[in-house]
């Protein structure tokens, strides 16, 4: 089955306010509650075919049960968080972006299970993106129990499942049929299930009897081979998905579950799987509701692992902080669609999530009560553990960039003098801003625009001096000796802006042309950082050394 611009926590007072938040998560909680009643324990379900990479739209899903499941644990509840890697599927397409293509051909309409890794690390295809995934979700704070379905087919744990759906078939194709216009309708003879041939390991089989037990019988059209198997024992025989899903509704007790909007649509599968669950299965469908697709900037169309067109979850989280990125989802209803930015929409976004989190802390004034209560809620479930006992020290994202960029990429260097400023980070704080510079780091070299980029100069390098008429370069001069050689004095941007402009006017200059000159005289490039930031952002002496030469 595939389905396709954010642990409990928040105890005590954080915990109160959360309660009486309206937040999309706790309102599915409330739902849940009342449509399901008191249990002792609550199923929350969410699953995919690993038939591709997992996909940061498949990841929607993910997050979105965990956010409810946080939900429910922050109401004292106990649940059960369950992810079906639906392995027993079958290998229907190879996508673009996967190596050896010959030899994955080779394993068409294989079990997923039963294909080769063609990158050799894992001892299947269908495990290959199951590890990637399993080894990334913990850094989002998301640690679901899971449940491998080819495992569990070949282990014969649906057999009663699979027989009352052949008890039932005339019932279940009535409800297939009831969802089909007469064109699409089923005709002749249909199975609700189909076989994996024990010889050749193809779904490429048709069955021909079921004596109205344990014993079904097939042939393979690709082999030739046939036999009879009993539902007991037998490996290779599996429902069709729109049975498979509500079989296993009822037999994990599941009570929550989302789905994609094509799976929401009038008529759709998860209609379809309401009625089998009801009417077959004797099991109330889960409480449910739609999740958008995402889009990612440069892009284009809609995500697809079996195209292999792809951003993953270990890729936005080389942008955005594991907060960052459960901010994304937690701050957005699932039903809405949204983009991912991977351009300078990047330093917006860490905007917002700072200003979300300065007012959770009360650090600025929120509009009012309700305000604050649904800024708080959603800053809580993007924490991957508990909020921190500390509020983050914040820095800018555009302004972190600058100071990675002037310390040549040593991002040690740019927060050893954060740390030895006034007012500068705790040590407790370290580990936070250090993760978020690892980001600036990769934005800055890898997707920031080519005008957001730049490198000082070194020392004694004179094509800065040689780029500049005579009349700049004795504005940079007196910028080198009025402005920066005293810049330790000036106490904030705006002080020694207005100096940088003096030294324009003494010049007879207009402020932009200096402005370039200083730009090409330090970077090479007629644009940059903000000037008045970006002189007191670096290093006074080195500063000096690099102008000595003029």
């Amino acid at each position: 089955m595939s389905k396709k611009s954010n642990t409990t926590e928040g105890r005590g007072e954080a915990g109160a306010a959360s309660q009486s938040s309206a937040h999309w998560a706790d309102e599915a909680a409330a739902k849940i509650l009342r449509e399901k009643g008191e249990k002792e324990q609550y199923t929350c379900a969410s699953g995919i075919t690993p038939s591709g990479t997992v996909h940061i739209g498949n990841f929607r899903e993910i997050i979105s049960v965990d956010l409810v499941a946080r939900a429910l644990r922050d109401l004292g509840k106990k649940v059960r968080f369950i992810y079906s890697w639906d392995d027993y599927d079958v290998f229907r397409k190879i996508p673009g972006n996967m190596p050896k293509q010959d030899e994955l051909k080779s394993c068409l309409r294989f079990p997923i299970t039963m294909v080769p890794d063609p990158w050799e690390r894992d001892e299947s295809y269908a495990r290959h993106h199951e590890v990637d995934v399993e080894t990334i979700l913990p850094e989002v704070g998301i640690h679901p129990e899971y449940l491998y379905q080819a495992e569990r087919y070949r282990a014969s744990r649906y057999a009663g499942g699979i027989r009352k759906a052949l008890e039932h078939r005339d019932a279940l194709k009535s409800i297939l049929d009831k969802f089909r216009d007469e064109d699409h309708k089923i005709q002749g003879e249909w199975w609700p299930l189909s076989v994996f041939c024990d010889k050749c390991n193809k779904d490429t089989t048709e069955p021909d009897s079921w004596d109205g037990e344990w014993a079904l019988s097939y042939h393979c059209e690709s082999c030739g081979h046939s036999e009879t198997v009993d539902l007991r024992t037998a490996k290779g025989v599996k429902l069709g998905w729109r049975i498979d899903w509500p079989m296993r509704w009822e037999h994990e007790q599941v009570d929550f579950e989302p789905a994609g909007k094509d799976h929401h649509s009038q008529g759709g599968s998860f209609d379809t799987a309401r009625h089998v669950s009801k009417d077959v299965y004797a099991w109330d469908a889960p409480v449910t509701f739609r999740y958008d697709f995402i889009g990612t900037k440069g892009v284009p169309g809609k995500m697809s692992s079996s195209s292999g067109n792809v951003i993953d979850l270990r890729d936005v989280l080389r942008v955005y902080t594991p907060e960052l990125t459960r901010y994304l989802f937690a701050g957005t209803r699932p039903n809405t669609e949204f983009t991912i930015s991977f351009d300078l929409d990047v330093i917006k976004i860490y905007e917002d999530y700072d200003r979300l989190e300065r007012i959770a802390w009360k650090a600025e004034e929120a509009k009012d009560e309700a305000a604050y209560r649904k800024a708080r809620r959603i800053y809580e479930l993007s924490q991957v553990a508990s909020v921190p006992p500390v509020m983050p020290w914040q820095i800018p994202f555009r302004h972190l960039c600058n100071l990675i960029q002037i310390a040549d990429g040593d991002i040690d260097r740019a927060l050893e003098s954060l740390a030895n400023s006034p007012g500068g980070p705790k040590p407790e704080q370290l580990p936070g801003l250090k993760e978020r510079a690892k980001r600036a780091k990769y934005w800055a070299e890898n997707c920031a625009p080519e005008e957001f980029r730049f490198r000082l100069r070194t020392p004694g390098d004179t094509a800065g001096s040689s780029a500049l008429r005579d009349t700049e370069a004795a504005a940079i001069r007196d910028l080198r000796d009025q402005v920066i050689a005293v810049i330790d004095q000036f106490g904030d941007d705006k002080s020694c802006a207005e100096a940088i402009y003096k030294v324009a006017e003494n010049h007879q200059m207009d402020g932009k042309a200096l402005f370039r000159a200083a730009y090409q005289a330090l970077i090479g490039k007629d644009q940059g950082p903000r000037l008045a930031n970006f002189l007191r952002s670096i290093d006074r002496s080195q500063l000096l050394e690099i102008l000595q030469g003029y």
